[in-house]
Parts: C-alpha cells; structure tokens; sequence
C-alpha cells in the first residue's frame, strides 16, 4: 500500500464540507485534481469510499475509515509539530555537567533564560569537579561542559573559551595577609601553613607550586575547604569564581606573582553533533558571558 497524507487530508476535506467543490476550494486544489486524489486512494484500498450516485455520502466501508482517518492525522500532526519543535530546539531534554563555581555562579541566568525561551525543554545539570566533568562527556553522559580547559583531550574534545577566571589567595579576614587587597606574590605565602585543593593544579605549572609542596592539609571538597579555612589553620589558593560573594569570614585576594588565570568556557565532542537543544544553550552562553560586561572586566 502506498497511501499518501494529501489524499488522507483530501477525504477528510470532503467529508467536513460537504461536498468536492467545497473542499478542492478549501484545498486550493482544482476539482479535478481532488476527485483524481480521492481516486487514488480508493484504488489503493480497493473500496470505494463514497457512494457512486452521491459523492458527498460515505460508503460503510468509507464510514469505518472516517474515524481512523482522523485520529492517524491527528497524530500525524502532532508528530509533525513536535519534530518541528525538538528541530528548533523547543522541545526535548539537554544534560549539562559543570565544574561547581560555574554551576553556581554563571550557570543560573543563563539557565533563566534558555527556560524562558524553551520552556518545555528538560534541563539536567550535574555539578562534578574538572576531570569528572570530561569524564562525563567523553562517555556520552552529558550533551555539554562547562568548566576549565585544563587537562583537556585536545583531540576528543572541542574547547570553547568563554571568560578568565582570576587565582588568588583565601584567608581569614583578620590573617596578617588580608590586608594585601592589590595582591600578593606567592613567596609571601610560604611563611604560612597551606591548604592543597583541587584547583591548586593552575599553581603546578609555576614557580608557585613550591606552596604546594609545603601544604600541610589537603581538602578536595569545596564546602568542606571553607570550613577548614574558617578554622584559621592555614590559607589557600582559589579561582575568583569559586569565591563565594556572601562570605563574612573570609577574603579573596589577587595572586599577582605569577598572575594566573583559568579559561573557563564550554566544551563539547568534537566528532559529536549536539542536539538543536544543547546547541540553543551552547550560543546562550557564549551570548550571555562573552558578551557581558559582568564578566569581561
């Protein structure tokens, strides 16, 4: 059987109006060109659907086909919208893995706005540090990344950057160093115990992993850094992004010697073609961080 959807769509117009007249105005269709479709069909079912002498009344086999007509087109159009929706990025499901100060502080408006702008796409958004993070999308997990570029398989992995995220040091707020609001070089932190955490890998790469080194304490979770810190047992050093805007106790200060800096930005398969979804949140992001002064400055 080789039924098409036009002539589907046709015996249902003739149905509603009434009559072939009617419905091949309905159609922008000639007559002609109705009734030869109407044909067609009828001789792909090997029924006639309208009765010879009255072409506006139905067979009984025509009555039978009438409701599941309907409900096939139906679904036919639903389908076809949904298609058209998930094609425009309008609908369907985007998973995103981020390192936690983006999640944390970049990730929610833009997040904000992609759900405004596609309000019936599913968003999942897993929070893992920077190797889990690759791990996550070089497995498939997740249709984009977001975090820094560092340790990246070049070759698996295409790298977008998006803005720098300045190192610096934490301490407490009352530590000998906090004054030191301009900066701070890293020989200036040797003479206090350190805290090693996850980031400190930026450090390792300059003359500065001699802190490291030297660190006393290791803590690789973030929440728990920040209790250790606040127990003024040593400092540490942080990207500005992880640095929390309401913290009482503590202080970020800029390391100037060396100055370092992380690239954050997304990352994606680089012979993996993302949805129409991901790639709707992939261009927000690139809009909302490397276009806004918030984070350029």
């Amino acid at each position: 059987m080789n039924i098409k959807i036009q002539q589907l769509t046709h015996f249902i117009l003739v149905v509603e109006e009434g009559g072939f007249r009617a419905a091949s105005s309905r159609a922008n269709r000639s007559q002609a060109a109705l009734s030869t479709s109407i044909k067609e069909l009828e001789r792909t079912l090997e029924q006639p659907l309208f009765e010879s002498g009255n072409k506006s009344t139905l067979t009984p086999f025509g009555q039978i086909c009438l409701p599941k007509i309907k409900k096939f087109l139906h679904i036919y159009k639903a389908l076809d919208n949904d298609l058209r929706a998930a094609a425009a990025g309008q609908q369907g499901r985007v998973k995103i893995a981020s390192v936690p100060s983006v999640a944390a502080k970049l990730i929610p408006n833009v997040l904000g706005r992609f759900c405004k702008q596609y309000p019936n796409v599913e968003v999942s958004l897993i929070d893992d540090n920077a190797a889990g993070v690759e791990a996550r999308l070089l497995s498939g997990e997740v249709d984009l990344a977001l975090g820094n570029c560092a340790n990246l398989d070049v070759d698996a992995v295409n790298f977008t950057p998006l803005i720098s995220d300045p190192i610096g040091v934490v301490c407490l707020k009352d530590h000998p160093i906090a004054s030191m609001s301009k900066g701070i070089k890293w020989r200036e932190l040797l003479d206090y115990p350190f805290i090693n955490n996850g980031t400190c890998l930026l450090l390792e790469p300059t003359p500065a992993r001699a802190i490291i080194e030297k660190a006393l304490y290791s803590v690789e979770n973030i929440t728990s850094l920040f209790s250790v810190l606040k127990l003024g047992i040593g400092i540490t050093t942080l990207p500005k992004l992880a640095f929390p805007d309401n913290e009482s106790d503590l202080v970020w200060l800029p390391l100037i010697d060396p100055s370092i800096e992380r690239k954050i930005g997304t990352f994606r398969l680089t012979d993996h073609t993302i949805s129409p979804q991901a790639h709707a949140f992939y261009e927000l992001c690139i809009e909302h961080l490397i276009c806004s002064d918030e984070f350029n400055r």
